[in-house]
């Protein structure tokens, strides 16, 4: 089973200290809350400096999407998610404040609940075609970069525009990814 998630119809909700704004894609189980979800994947918006909120028990990834970078300060130690260093894995309940390095930066997240289950995030370029499977229990493919994208089995085609996300659920279908020039974000949901 496949699920197509279009940006457009999604919900941005600003953060309560104004820095910024995040829109939420999908969350594992459906309805769950931010103390409930096993997994979470969104897309948020950082305006100004400023703390990120603590998720304890949770491993994040931030893959930059658009914008110059930010600064992430661990306290002991510094990291600068930019265009060169585009991802970045840490856990929930460290303490982090960003420093945005230009007007904004927006930055793709997924979280997953330690226990529960994990996560694996990697990129995939596509450059005229490329093949794909699923390989975790869930995979979502998140159109990164790149105007528009075609996806091919031998059931489906589905039609992509940036920011979009396609679920895969117990598909075992090889995919054929179509595009001049695009760039896919893979996230692979484990089960423990």
């Amino acid at each position: 089973m496949t699920q197509l998630i279009q940006y457009a119809n999604l919900r941005t909700a600003p953060w309560k200290n104004g820095g910024g704004s995040t829109t939420e894609i999908a969350i594992s189980p459906p309805g769950a809350d931010l103390d409930e979800f096993d997994w979470r994947v969104s897309l948020a918006t950082i305006t100004q400096d400023g703390p990120f909120s603590a998720f304890p028990g949770i491993d994040r990834t931030l893959a930059l999407v658009a914008g110059d970078g930010v600064l992430l300060d661990f306290g002991d130690e510094r990291f600068v998610l930019s265009p060169s260093e585009p991802v970045i894995e840490f856990d929930g309940e460290d303490a982090v404040h960003a420093t945005v390095s230009g007007q904004h930066t927006t930055d793709f997240n997924v979280m997953t609940r330690r226990g529960r289950c994990r996560h694996r995030v990697e990129p995939l370029a596509v450059r005229g075609s490329a093949t794909f499977k699923r390989r975790g229990a869930t995979t979502l493919l998140f159109l990164a970069e790149g105007e528009a994208l075609t996806m091919s089995s031998a059931r489906e085609r589905i039609a992509m525009v940036r920011y979009d996300t396609l679920v895969m659920l117990e598909s075992d279908d090889e995919w054929t990814l179509e595009a001049p020039l695009a760039n896919v974000l893979v996230v692979d949901i484990i089960n423990n």
